[in-house]
């Protein structure tokens, strides 16, 4: 399965993109603010940028796998290898508060913020789940 997430608003406080799955639009997706990372960038690069539970992960592709979070204590998609971070999630969540460079799905968008959270998120968790039951990869690709 491969999910594409193409940045399309930028402003101080967040990011927001569209994602889509196989070439269909899924939802939005909210995130930290950008500040120019690339997945291609030596660590000392990236931490260079990096402001802590402020900026959005490195454009790049990225295998998502399916574990336990300690955190949420639930089972949950985690985005694997994300130079220069840990732990980074899918979750529900509105703003960037709520992110700490997560990627947060919604429904609808508006100023800094994603609304209908837990029911986009339901959907793509089910159609993660729904690939990984059968076997097969899950990518991301975050673009601009």
């Amino acid at each position: 399965m491969e999910l594409y997430l193409k940045r399309e608003t930028f402003t101080e406080e967040s990011t927001i993109g569209k994602l889509s799955i196989d070439g269909q639009f899924e939802c939005f997706i909210l995130e930290d603010k950008d500040r120019g990372l690339v997945s291609t960038m030596s660590i000392q690069e990236i931490t260079a940028r990096k402001v802590f539970g402020k900026t959005c992960i490195p454009y790049g592709r990225y295998e998502i796998d399916w574990t336990m979070s300690a955190r949420f204590k639930k089972m949950m998609p985690i985005l694997l290898k994300v130079s220069g971070y840990e732990g980074i999630r899918i979750h529900t969540g509105n703003s960037e508060k709520d992110s700490l460079g997560c990627l947060l799905p919604g429904r609808k968008r508006a100023n800094n913020m994603v609304t209908e959270s837990t029911a986009a998120t339901n959907l793509l968790y089910s159609k993660i789940q729904t690939a990984k039951s059968r076997g097969e990869k899950v990518f991301i690709t975050i673009a601009k």
